[in-house]
């Protein structure tokens, strides 16, 4: 023993040489910087084990450190020092039972070859450690693998490398999704071999010990020479009537992660375990979800970008509508972007999900996926609240010129919409609830007090803000209902409108809220698995809908298309016709306003049918 020596800097090579009967040497808490000479020990003793610790000035493996320990069983305990990486061959020669790399917090690297010329390990440590990947050679016979602690390891080897694993104790449970699917499918590929053997095994248990023992001389002798025929070659030790190596051929065996201990299978086993939060699967789940995504994203990005378009480049002049219009617009436009990242990261990690888990979910791709889809929500909400409370406001008082909405009043009312979306959207960064619990990167952690009362404020506000738009769609209904402002055909043709963006804003907002609330109360009545459903199919509907329902069906945004066309040359006639319809609408309203002496119930319908058709 070689302990609390700080004062040790060095070792001389050869300072152990020929020590056939050591079995146990430590070397502890010094001061060396070199990796000691090791290699002309020559023990002959059959177990071996090398304890190295607290040497934090040794930052190096080199090659062949270990060459001169040929023992048939080595133990290397190399933990808390100070190293950085280790070389190529760095094992070479030894027979590594378990290979102990723990509390090297500064180790990054282990050079693909390390392995290379040794047997073994079968145990493997490397938990606290700072590596971001493992060696793909030499993994082949590790049994039991120690991971805990090691966040920089993000990704595994492939899978096939761990043949002979049993026991994987990680630090991330997507991880040990990975040795799920390989523990399926081995299963599944040996279901047909191990069938007959185990119905063999279950009536051999049945009989009595004596008779197991005992058997007579004829059935022995026919499996035996059945055995003898199969393998011609094995020794009469390599093969017995028990012998499960006799029974199946070695290359059969080669690559699965259980074995039998007289028909007990010893199955792999994984920890820590998958959540609730994080089920072993793609990111989307189910396969016509990423088929779907893609339609509803394309759909939004591309409606919302042409108003936008439209809207910015139209030579009318900005109204209070065309204003919030063009907030809505963008806010949709954010969300076609979520949804466009999801489908894009989902394709690119589709079947190897767990190694990517790590990364997307901790890295910045998640972190701005969740601001978009946190922020275009809560805009696109605020808009059509203001939006219809604009509508409301106009019917109600069209005939009050001075108390007409105007773009003075709209701006400052939007801008503390951008400005309670962008802080509700960046609270999840600054530690409130978080976009890193879930796969699709919504503010799903409540684990604490401040992140449930989070969640269940959004929730609230969403719910009042689809409130206070039925109230006010109510309220229009029952003004465009009067007989003496509006003909019995435009009543049906507002009443319709006024449906549909209540039915939409309804199918959006009940079904996120409603299993929002429950699992924001920690009753959770679905799964994330089917949460990916209302993501996909219910969660983006206003986005998708509301550039038609706002602006594209909108006569307004018609006229405004094909002027914008005709600028580039097209539809010419189709602009000239919108052209001469506006003129022709503009000047008969002017000769009915010039010739009543107050509002007359045309211009009362006029005013309340345009303010519905904005």
């Amino acid at each position: 023993l070689i302990l609390n020596t700080k004062n040790l800097l060095h070792i001389e090579d050869g300072a152990f040489r020929n020590l056939p009967r050591l079995k146990y040497l430590s070397i502890c808490n010094t001061g060396i910087r070199q990796f000691p000479d090791l290699t002309q020990i020559f023990s002959l003793e059959a177990h071996f084990i090398l304890e190295l610790c607290d040497n934090l000035r040794m930052t190096t493996i080199p090659q062949n450190a270990f060459q001169g320990m040929n023992n048939e069983s080595l133990t290397l305990k190399l933990y808390k020092n100070g190293f950085e990486d280790i070389h190529s061959h760095a094992f070479n020669g030894t027979k590594l039972n378990q290979l102990i790399l723990k509390d090297n917090k500064n180790l990054r690297w282990i050079h693909n070859d390390a392995l290379r010329g040794a047997t073994g390990p079968d145990v493997l440590d490397i938990s606290s450690t700072a590596l971001e990947s493992l060696p793909t050679y030499g993994l082949e016979a590790i049994q039991v693998l120690n991971a805990t602690s090691s966040y920089s390891l993000k990704r595994l080897p492939p899978l096939d490398k761990f043949s002979s694993l049993l026991e994987a104790v990680l630090t991330y449970p997507s991880h040990c999704c990975a040795f799920r699917n390989l523990r399926t499918e081995k299963q599944n590929s040996l279901l047909s071999i191990f069938d007959n053997f185990s119905k063999e095994c279950e009536s051999t248990m049945r009989k009595p010990t004596n008779e197991i023992l005992y058997r007579d001389d004829s059935y022995n002798t026919s499996l035996w020479s059945a055995e003898k025929n199969m393998y011609p070659f094995a020794t009469d030790e390599e093969t017995s009537p028990y012998s499960y190596s006799a029974i199946f051929d070695d290359s059969e065996m080669t690559g699965f992660d259980f074995e039998y201990d007289f028909c007990q299978p010893k199955i792999l086993t994984c920890t820590p375990e998958p959540d609730a939060f994080n089920p072993c699967e793609d990111i989307l789940g189910y396969s016509f979800l990423r088929v779907l995504i893609w339609f509803i994203n394309i759909l939004a990005i591309a409606g919302n970008f042409t108003v936008l378009l439209v809207l910015i480049t139209s030579h009318y002049k900005l109204t209070v509508p065309r204003f919030l219009m063009c907030n809505l617009s963008f806010a949709d436009f954010c969300m076609g972007l979520y949804l466009l990242l999801i489908a894009s990261v989902d394709a690119q990690t589709s079947g190897q999900y767990y190694n990517h888990a790590i990364d997307w979910q901790t890295g910045s791709g998640c972190s701005t996926a969740g601001f978009f889809t946190v922020f275009a929500s809560e805009l696109s909400v605020y808009t059509l609240t203001v939006i219809t409370i604009e509508r409301w406001h106009t019917i109600t008082y069209a005939m009050q010129l001075d108390r007409k909405l105007r773009l003075r009043h709209a701006v400052p009312i939007m801008l503390g919409g951008w400005v309670f979306s962008v802080l509700i959207a960046v609270l999840p960064l600054l530690g409130v609830s978080s976009y890193m619990k879930v796969s699709i990167c919504l503010p799903m952690d409540i684990e604490t007090g401040l992140s449930q009362a989070y969640i269940l404020l959004i929730l609230v506000l969403n719910v009042v803000a689809f409130i206070v738009i039925c109230a006010c769609y109510i309220k229009i209904y029952i003004a465009v209902q009067n007989p003496e402002l509006v003909a019995a055909n435009k009543d049906t043709k507002v009443a319709k409108r006024m449906a549909i963006l209540i039915f939409t804003d309804f199918t959006c907002m009940a079904p996120i809220s409603f299993f929002a609330i429950s699992a924001a109360f920690k009753v959770p009545l679905i799964t994330v698995t089917n949460s990916k459903i209302l993501l996909v199919l219910f969660y983006p509907v206003n986005s998708c809908a509301n550039p038609f329902l706002y602006a594209i069906f909108t006569k307004a945004f018609r006229r405004d298309f094909f002027l914008l066309m005709s600028k580039l040359g097209c539809c010419k006639s189709q602009a000239e016709l919108y052209r001469m319809n506006y003129f022709s609408a503009y000047t008969s309203n002017c000769k009915n306003s010039s010739s009543a002496t107050g509002p007359s119930k045309a211009s009362q319908a006029l005013l309340l049918l345009s303010a519905l058709e904005k």
